[in-house]
């Protein structure tokens, strides 16, 4: 059985290792379901541990439905993580319809080349979930990470192990969501994965003071899971325009 780490630091990486994870999910951002990390710390990460490790690909937060521009950024990306010598790469991409998009996550497979990609959680915001399998597999994925639609893979294991049936060896079904000590035994026996993707965390608070009471630089995410923020064109114009007067 492998357990699959989802990290988003150099030092929770090498605590998963210790702790006997064969595999690392590195991201930034994991508050936000899993962002690309900056490139110092992908390198240190590979330099420092021993197992393989999987780097996310995902330019923002919410929803999975990318523009032209994004799938750009993207492209790059997986260029400039193969070089740092990660072991895969976790990415996907859906169309408005709440389909994977075959033809951008096609492309992402081609530029990660030798490299396996796991199609991530993006799964599960998928519409129909046997079609989706279907579409990994033609889109070239070699894993799926899913929780079987559900809040949790445990909630989810009847879907799983359907999906585990259907991939049929032509692609790996990792389960994840809300896997923990208690349920993973449970988990696997009830989805016949061979593959199980955790985060296991706990928080820790560093020895520097923490700033004045009425000052806070961390704010709650959007409520709506396909919700980001960008930059208000008109609100930041009248910003600089009364800045500039």
């Amino acid at each position: 059985m492998l357990v699959e780490a989802a990290v988003d630091t150099l030092e929770s990486a090498v605590l998963a290792e210790r702790a006997g994870a064969a595999r690392i999910e590195l991201c930034a951002g994991l508050c936000d379901g899993g962002l690309t990390p900056g490139t110092g710390l992908i390198a240190t990460v590979v330099e420092r541990v021993r197992v393989p490790v999987f780097v996310m690909i995902r330019p923002r937060g919410g929803g999975f439905v990318y523009a032209a521009d994004e799938l750009h950024v993207m492209l790059r990306e997986i260029d400039a993580v193969r070089a740092l010598g990660v072991s895969g790469i976790v990415c996907g991409a859906l169309t408005a319809e709440g389909r994977i998009h075959v033809e951008q996550t096609r492309r992402l497979v081609d530029r990660a080349a030798d490299l396996p990609v796991t199609f991530h959680r993006a799964f599960d915001f998928t519409r129909h979930l046997p079609e989706s399998l279907e579409d990994a597999v033609l889109a070239g994925a070699a894993r799926a990470l899913t929780s079987g639609g559900q809040a949790t893979a445990l909630e989810g294991a009847e879907r799983i192990a359907s999906l585990q049936a259907q991939a049929a060896g032509r692609i790996g079904i990792v389960a994840g969501g809300g896997i923990r000590d208690h349920n993973v035994r449970d988990v696997i026996a009830r989805t016949g994965v061979r593959e199980v993707h955790a985060r296991i965390t706990s928080v820790t608070r560093g020895d520097a003071p923490g700033p004045p009471a009425a000052l806070r630089l961390r704010k709650s995410l959007p409520h709506d899971e396909t919700a980001w923020e960008e930059v208000d064109e008109a609100g930041m114009r009248r910003l600089i325009q009364q800045a500039s007067a």
